[in-house]
């Protein structure tokens, strides 16, 4: 929000000023009034534990906005449109001929030995489009000039879409007041875009619309929430494994009036869980035979099977290279640098620099299995130096960047925040990205983990339009 001067820069000014004119009391009234909100929706989500088993949580949310200047977004749009057009070029050639592992650009053993590469469930399958990313999650951070980095990678069920525009309802109703002087990009309409992106998979059929559903795990799933508001704002029916069936390599969904036959799934279920005849022969979840019908292509796959190798946080440092060679392009948005712990001279420079690095588990999401250096005990530390030790191809390591911080408002005062970015592209005939995403914010006092399941919170994102003249 402010300079190296402490001024509020030019886009947050009005916003600033604004909020100068709310007393103490109004402020903690509002910051209440906003909570209770989300409890009220039943927006949560489910936080899992060792020791308790699992909790119904509402995501904490901040009042402060993250303010997005246009000349700003228009480069974030443009580099996230590059990144996820090169990561389904990965995908499509990684499945079928596989240049870029002949030709030595990305290591063939880090595919080929990723828990997620489905070379015999999925190698030469025709998919709709060639596009194996319907919709992707890039999470975005900004170190202390301003400039972005790229995070990581969401390509296989990224969650969030809803607290989006959750975030936005609650920020409009409790302080509709902030609206009035700004102009910002709108939400409404985005999620037919999405819809859109998922009928351009659908076959070309005579006489019917192609029909499509959103297969979820169930209602006890920690994303159940972002489940079903997509399937309700998007007109889908919200179905499980159980109301799905497979005939002569055709999906049909159960209902009332008989089978009707489905031509695109949106799937929330994981990769594994998907086909007990293909994956794991103990899921209840999924449906047997839709890798069989998949093949044969009578359904669509949104997003498409396997594609968990390509967010995988070590082939993560390949993406520049990916959009080198297949766009022939320079990365409009960098990496955040990566060490590759399975290269002997970057080990030995991350073992003996352990305190200052961040580590994090290649497979792992959510902030687990990571170590924060510069936080870290040094128990910790010689935790993580054995883990690297025994399975270094398991870990990366990354600079501790000097983020920038947002001003967040908690527990009765203002006080500075780490922050990220997750941006949401959607993907059909044409790309689209939603306008600002979810900013996700490491609210505990010098957290540098935002994720809701480790006390992380969510901030309205504003991409400006133009400034309205006062009178």
């Amino acid at each position: 929000m402010f300079d190296s001067n402490g001024d509020p820069k030019p886009h947050y000014r009005k916003f600033y000023d604004l909020i100068q004119q709310y007393s103490e009391e109004e402020l903690r009234e509002k910051h209440v009034t906003a909570q209770l909100s989300f409890l009220r929706q039943g927006i949560t989500f489910t936080v899992y534990n060792e020791e308790s088993g699992s909790t119904e949580r509402t995501m904490p949310f901040d009042f402060v906005p993250i303010i997005i200047p246009p000349e700003e977004w228009e480069t974030i749009e443009k580099g996230m449109v590059q990144r996820v057009e090169a990561l389904n070029l990965f995908l499509e050639d990684i499945y079928n001929s596989q240049k870029i592992l002949e030709e030595g650009i990305v290591p063939r053993h880090l595919v080929e030995n990723n828990p997620y590469y489905y070379a015999k469930q999925v190698k030469g399958i025709s998919v709709p489009l060639n596009n194996h990313i319907f919709l992707a999650g890039v999470d975005l951070i900004r170190d202390e000039n301003g400039k972005y980095h790229v995070l990581e990678d969401n390509l296989r069920n990224p969650s969030g879409m809803s607290y989006v525009y959750q975030n936005r309802y609650v920020m409009r109703q409790v302080y509709p007041e902030l609206f009035g002087r700004h102009v910002i990009e709108t939400l409404e309409h985005q999620l037919s875009y999405l819809h859109e992106a998922v009928l351009d998979h659908g076959p070309a059929v005579e006489g019917r619309k192609p029909f499509a559903v959103l297969l979820t795990p169930g209602t006890y799933n920690s994303a159940y929430y972002d489940h079903v508001f997509l399937a309700q704002q998007m007109g889908m029916q919200l179905v499980e494994g159980r109301d799905l069936l497979v005939k002569n390599d055709v999906v049909y969904m159960k209902s009332t009036r008989g089978l009707k036959q489905v031509d695109i799934i949106y799937r929330r279920i994981d990769d594994d869980f998907l086909d007990p005849e293909a994956f794991r022969e103990d899921s209840a979840l999924g449906v047997t035979g839709l890798m069989r019908a998949y093949r044969a292509g009578n359904v669509a796959i949104l997003n498409g099977v396997g594609n968990g190798v390509a967010d995988d946080k070590a082939i993560y440092a390949y993406v520049p290279e990916m959009i080198r060679y297949y766009l022939n392009e320079e990365p409009i948005i960098a990496n955040v640098k990566t060490y590759m712990l399975d290269r002997e001279d970057e080990r030995a420079y991350v073992l003996d620099h352990l305190e200052e690095l961040v580590v994090k588990n290649v497979g792992a999401s959510g902030g687990y299995d990571m170590l924060i250096g510069p936080h870290a005990s040094k128990e910790l530390i010689e935790e993580f130096r054995q883990k690297i030790i025994e399975s270094p191809h398991q870990y990366i390591a990354q600079p501790t960047l000097k983020l920038s911080r947002a001003p967040a408002y908690q527990g009765e005062e203002f006080y500075p925040c780490h922050v990220d970015l997750r941006v949401f592209v959607m993907r059909g005939k044409e790309s689209h990205v939603l306008p600002g995403g979810l900013s996700r914010v490491a609210l505990k006092k010098g957290s540098l983990v935002v994720n809701s399941s480790q006390g992380g919170g969510g901030k309205d994102t504003w991409v400006f339009k133009q400034e309205r003249r006062d009178g």
